[in-house]
């Protein structure tokens, strides 16, 4: 087995293992990003619509700051989030964006002069002043006081991992493409790398080093009907899991977007509702502002997927072969704004539904799109249980988002947590020496080797047809709305699957060969337990909150449930051990209605011990 050494390995070369590794190799550190694809393939491209700063350069951002942006980030997450981290969130959010747009990010800019803006569908003029020309711009997206969205166009993870991605090669990182990390190297006290395996020839290979970041993105490929790329499979969630060490953080917590397009699940941009697009049923009429006077298509995410399925509910969905499914209509924008500030959803919608969205309505419903769970961290995004061990981005649960991210925090979230979390890992590899350990090595490679040969024994299952089997679980007992009946027979279907992965077989591929096949027959296990931690994360937690609705706990109860879900998975377990943590260490903002959502709350008492006051 081939050896590598690193100061840092980031496990995972989208935006947030980009923006760590440029913070340790600024600093003089050996870095090595490992990636199932070429890294300006990773799924962090894909994000469309922008990334929230309180800049407030827009005239329709005037008045902004971090305090505001920090109440809408806790508002938004029902205050299941960790305040804490929420501010240094906040805080640093304008400074990481100036940041990007210094290493080249080509950010929309402000033009001074009267502008058409769209406002709960409707156009106004206003206004955009000479002084703020050329600085950075930003648009509307839901849960926001304020227009704090930084953009370029609709392309924006594409631009910023493009930039970042120069960044790492002026740097001299080193890439690994097509290396898929199977088990994580440690002693039962310290991280010390990972076993991965080459995508290209089978072979294992090890990576050791002073610190592992793991930043693999979510894992919405649990679910069959999803925004998420085929990548998006929970490689280091599983691989953190597995250690039986280290806890996964809010697994319950799923964001179904309310835009998905029907039927290819392709993510359409908030920026769309932002800039004034609007949501119609099979008659044509617009629903929103019915259920959410206020906001209408700029609630909160959960709101409006939860809106749009009650009205699909009532019989107001428009009929396919591929189910119901509502409209977003941007027609009224006009040519030139769909063209130039949406034009990936124009090529989208053109090249993947056969729609002309400057004539047409573009068909949607809602679709899992984002993991709020993931691997707990610490403020400083060092993992609980493993030295050495940091996440970020969306496979860590850090926890900014609690039980509902806002749309562009997330995108934001892998630049800021980046930039703080390499800041962090810079200070532990400049205070700590490290002592590998040829044993700890040998145990991941041959845990590895064991499961590679347990499937080349020819086993009657099949990968696939247990991945499609969990994918249906997921979506028939674990969606928008849950209840207790569907999450119990959710889990046990669950269970059954995981059991039945002990007798996987391999349909003629060697298992030392390139094979996309046992590339997901490794990956099963894994993802069936991150399914199960969501299942029974779901079913225990007897509220709602956020993107968690029981329809058979319909409040939000602060009384028992303030806290954050830890899953850990112990060997020969066919559930996780769960046990939970206060939510956050103090309040800023005590918790209280979100201004949008309606439903009851079940109060608690918060001791003043807990309160600080702003600025503190």
């Amino acid at each position: 087995m081939r050896v590598f050494q690193t100061d840092l390995l980031c496990i995972g070369a989208g935006l947030a293992g980009e923006r760590v590794a440029v913070e340790a190799a600024q600093a003089g550190f050996d870095v090595i990003c490992l990636s199932l694809v070429p890294p300006r393939r990773s799924h962090s491209s894909a994000a469309q619509g922008g990334m929230q700063a309180a800049l407030g350069n827009s005239i329709m951002g005037e008045g902004d700051s971090p305090d505001v942006h920090f109440m809408d980030t806790v508002k938004g997450s029902d205050w299941g989030c960790d305040q804490e981290v929420a501010r240094i969130f906040a805080d640093t959010a304008p400074i990481a964006m100036r940041e990007m747009a210094y290493l080249g990010v080509p950010w929309n800019r402000v033009e001074p002069g009267e502008h058409t803006y769209f406002k709960g569908g409707k156009p106004f003029q206003a206004k955009e002043k000479a002084e703020n020309a050329g600085l950075i711009h930003a648009r509307a997206f839901g849960g926001t006081a304020k227009w704090r969205t930084c953009y370029t166009a609709d392309g924006t993870g594409h631009s910023v991992l493009f930039t970042l991605d120069n960044r790492l090669l002026q740097l001299g990182v080193d890439v690994h493409d097509r290396m898929q990390a199977e088990a994580l190297i440690h002693d039962g006290q310290t991280c010390q790398g990972c076993v991965a395996r080459c995508l290209r020839t089978g072979e294992l290979v090890a990576y050791l080093a002073r610190a592992t970041l793991i930043a693999t993105g979510g894992y919405g490929r649990i679910y069959r009907a999803t925004t998420n790329a085929v990548i998006c499979d929970g490689g280091g969630q599983i691989a953190a899991l597995e250690t039986g060490l280290v806890p996964m953080g809010n697994m319950e917590a799923v964001q179904f977007h309310p835009t998905g397009t029907v039927p290819t699940d392709i993510l359409v941009t908030e920026g769309c509702r932002g800039d004034g697009g609007t949501l119609l049923d099979v008659n044509g009429y617009r629903f929103m502002p019915d259920y959410e006077p206020e906001k209408a298509e700029l609630a909160s995410r959960d709101v409006v997927s939860r809106r749009m399925t009650e009205h699909m509910r009532k019989g107001f969905g428009v009929k396919s072969p591929y189910g119901d499914h509502l409209w977003l209509d941007i027609r009224h924008l006009g040519e030139k704004h769909i063209t130039t500030n949406l034009r990936e959803v124009y090529e989208i919608a053109t090249n993947f539904l056969g729609v002309d969205p400057i004539h047409q309505p573009i068909p949607v419903r809602p679709t899992q799109h984002y993991s709020m769970g993931g691997v707990r961290t610490d403020k400083d995004g060092a993992a609980y249980g493993l030295k050495g061990l940091y996440a970020a981005g969306e496979a860590a649960c850090w926890d900014m988002h609690g039980f509902n991210r806002l749309g562009g925090n997330s995108l934001s979230e892998t630049i800021v947590a980046g930039r703080v979390v390499g800041a962090k890992i810079v200070e532990f590899l400049q205070g700590h020496d490290s002592v590998f350990s040829t044993a700890a090595m040998r145990d991941a490679e041959n845990l590895v080797k064991s499961r590679i040969a347990a499937l080349c024994r020819g086993g009657s299952e099949n990968c696939f047809t247990l991945r499609n089997a969990m994918q249906d679980v997921m979506m028939e007992h674990v969606g928008i709305f849950r209840n207790g009946q569907d999450l119990e027979e959710g889990v046990e279907k669950l269970q059954d699957l995981l059991e039945r992965c002990k007798n996987i077989g391999l349909s003629g591929t060697s298992g030392s060969a390139f094979s996309p096949e046992i590339s997901t027959a490794l990956r099963m296990p894994g993802m069936i337990k991150l399914a199960l931690c969501t299942a029974y994360g779901a079913l225990m937690r007897t509220e709602s909150r956020g993107a968690h609705t029981r329809e058979d706990f319909p409040e939000r109860n602060d009384q028992q449930w303030l806290n954050r879900t830890l899953a850990h998975w112990k060997e020969g377990d066919s559930l996780p051990t769960l046990s939970y943590e206060p939510a956050t260490p103090w309040y800023e903002i005590p918790p209280g209605e979100r201004g949008y959502g309606g439903g009851k709350i079940i109060a608690a008492e918060i001791s003043p011990g807990m309160i600080k006051k702003q600025g503190a």
